[in-house]
């Protein structure tokens, strides 16, 4: 600015902002090959094999392993594998899609993180133990079951019969989370769910009716819930009532996790088995700033007698469950495998295999003795037949390990024998990784200063090409004369490495 910019000078008037810009640029591109911008790092290599590149990364000169001596020992690259993208497929070989940007936390359900769910609650399961009351025997047992919880990624609600002498049997349960929609105007919901299907006894009598699973948009917070007086849904998860009626759940203490008019936005709904995934589109939200995902399961157990309390004997009623049925000791069971709130018309991108995004070629890889890294020339696996190999290649005769490197992820993978060392990536830096490396010798201080100048000057209207040309060409003149000075040429050292020449090598 000094020097190259005011009044009477090449450049009459410059922005500080643009002569910083193409400071940064300068040094960039003459890190690569002008500067002496090498720098290194060591790291512990992990079970993992693997090693995140440097942000300021621009190329590596040498990978090695450092022994108990300090000594290293050079890791060579290899073109035998990789790391592509794995695509989700289905039976018939078609691609899988996601939507990106899932709104949910866990939508996935790997583990419970962002989500609201009702407590566990005991249920009464029958089983051999009985107790006579009056000139009833009844069939009694207390069983804590992990109503929600997580089974293989999905969301499971189990369920055993709630009843007891006050003859109420099923239960609703409930998982919800808060979406922000104060940016959205409409998004689209796809969940995938499974409802489990009518249980009977031995005497073929229905003792469960079908489960149900709905997954919808609420614009009420469920866990302060819609009952007044409000006893919420996170701790006060009731059995169903025997009245669908909304007006009656006070009076038969009844849960709001059965209700479907309490997704007043919509939603979608899974019965008597049903398993697939289904999808919402186009859901309003402009007016909110916020709303909730809210997922209802819904047992329904019964009683032989209904509205009163299991017993055996006549009375007019039927026989008490048989406990050594299994399926009469089987809890119903509803689950959620995924959710997905998108804005509506995002993007859909393939689905990978993993989750980790790690393809089959590098778990094999990384699993396996690479048969790169060999020193024995007679192996397994460049000896099979003996006498009929004439040695390995001598490309792959590396006993120090391999590695390669994955662009997409910024990732160096390595070979399993490099599991544990020490490991040394020397690196050609873009000079711009902090503020103190951002620094120039000065036999190449000229050569920023042109680089700048003809920026500058190429980037406006009105200045003569002649004077644009002349600039370019002191540019390069700078550049090619910063790197003479700039050489790191040894005389000695070149004539200590070419008297190994001249020994005489027999064939």
């Amino acid at each position: 600015m000094f020097v190259y910019v005011g009044e009477d000078k090449i450049i009459p008037k410059a922005r500080r902002a643009d002569v910083a810009f193409h400071a940064q640029r300068a040094l960039a591109e003459l890190s690569f090959d002008t500067f002496k911008s090498c720098k290194a790092q060591e790291i512990s290599v992990p079970a993992s094999l693997q090693m995140t590149l440097p942000h300021d990364y621009v190329n590596y000169t040498k990978l090695s392993w450092v022994d108990s001596a300090g000594i290293k020992h050079p890791i060579y690259p290899t073109n035998a594998t990789s790391n592509p993208f794995s695509i989700l497929q289905n039976d018939a070989g078609e691609y899988t899609f996601v939507s990106t940007g899932n709104l949910v936390t866990s939508g996935d359900f790997t583990s419970l993180s962002g989500w609201s769910y009702s407590e566990n609650f005991p249920s009464n399961s029958w089983s051999s133990t009985f107790s006579t009351v009056g000139n009833f025997t009844k069939y009694y047992k207390k069983v804590i079951l992990d109503f929600v919880s997580l089974e293989s990624g999905e969301l499971v609600f189990n369920v055993h019969s709630g009843g007891s002498s006050d003859g109420k049997g099923g239960r609703a349960f409930a998982a919800w989370q808060k979406i922000d929609t104060s940016n959205l105007n409409a998004m689209d919901l796809k969940a995938s769910a499974a409802s489990a299907a009518q249980q009977h006894n031995a005497s073929n009598i229905l003792i469960c009716d079908f489960g149900t699973v709905r997954v919808g948009i609420t614009t009420t917070n469920p866990g302060v819930g819609w009952l007044t007086p409000n006893p919420g849904i996170s701790t006060d998860v009731q059995p169903i009532p025997t009245s669908a009626n909304y007006s009656g759940y006070q009076a038969k203490g009844g849960t709001p996790n059965e209700v479907p008019e309490h997704y007043d936005l919509d939603y979608l709904e899974w019965k008597n088995g049903d398993s697939s995934q289904k999808e919402l589109e186009n859901i309003d939200v402009s007016a909110y700033n916020e709303v909730w995902v809210y997922v209802q399961s819904i047992s329904g157990w019964k009683y032989p007698h209904a509205g009163t309390p299991l017993i055996t004997g006549t009375n007019g009623g039927l026989d008490p469950i048989t406990p050594e049925a299994s399926a009469n000791n089987t809890p119903q069971q509803n689950t959620v495998d995924f959710i997905e709130i998108n804005e509506d018309g995002a993007s859909i991108s393939l689905s990978p295999v993993n989750e980790d995004g790690n393809s089959t070629a590098w778990n094999n890889y990384k699993s396996n003795a690479s048969s790169e890294n060999q020193d024995d020339y007679q192996d397994d696996t460049y000896w099979p037949m003996n006498g009929s190999r004439y040695g390995l290649d001598p490309q792959y005769a590396n006993v120090n390990g391999s590695f390669y490197i994955d662009c997409v992820s910024g990732k160096i993978h390595f070979s399993s024998n490099i599991a544990g060392k020490t490991v040394i990536l020397d690196y050609i830096s873009d000079s711009l990784g902090t503020n103190e490396e951002m620094q120039v010798h000065k036999f190449a201080e000229e050569a920023m200063y042109k680089w700048i100048s003809h920026a500058v000057m190429a980037g406006r209207i009105n200045i003569p090409e002649y004077q644009v040309n002349r600039f370019k060409k002191e540019r390069f003149a700078a550049i090619r004369t910063a790197k003479l000075r700039l050489s790191n040429i040894k005389l000695e050292e070149i004539t200590q490495i070419m008297r190994g020449k001249s020994k005489q090598i027999k064939h």
